[in-house]
């Protein structure tokens, strides 16, 4: 049994890190960290819940706005992994960093995300979002 939860903590650790890396260098590659079957919500958005239900339909949401998005990160910060009960699901807080493309300014956001990973893939991802800082960064 221990083999198994050191097995799928290191497999969540990894993918925390490839996210990590995605979001510096290439965003469309972390869409390779995702299962077919996975979970995307967004429990307080603005404008209220939103939810994806498998990777297509999370791709036909996230690659038209990512042409327009107004933000280049340089800089994703990882602050703390919990680790819970189920080895398959963690708890990160992470900031990302960057500049705002349209005005030059350099901004900063906090976000919690729930992740589910299994077989080394995101399975699920539950994201909360400093939504005050991310409205004051885009003006």
């Amino acid at each position: 049994m221990t083999h198994f939860l050191e097995a799928a903590m290191s497999d969540l650790h990894s993918v925390i890190d490839r996210m990590g890396q995605g979001w510096l260098w290439d965003p469309a590659a972390m869409d390779d960290l995702l299962a077919e079957d996975v979970v995307m919500e967004v429990p307080f958005a603005p404008g209220g819940p939103l939810r994806w239900d498998g990777r297509e339909e999370w791709l036909a949401f996230a690659e038209p706005s990512r042409a327009g998005f107004p933000a280049r990160f340089d800089r994703f910060t990882k602050l703390a992994v919990h680790e819970t009960l189920d080895p398959e699901v963690a708890v990160i807080e992470y900031e990302l960093g960057g500049v705002i493309t349209t005005t030059g300014q350099r901004a900063a956001a906090r976000f919690i995300g729930v992740l589910r990973v299994r077989d080394g893939k995101i399975a699920g991802w539950r994201e909360y979002q400093d939504t005050f800082a991310i409205r004051q960064a885009l003006g």
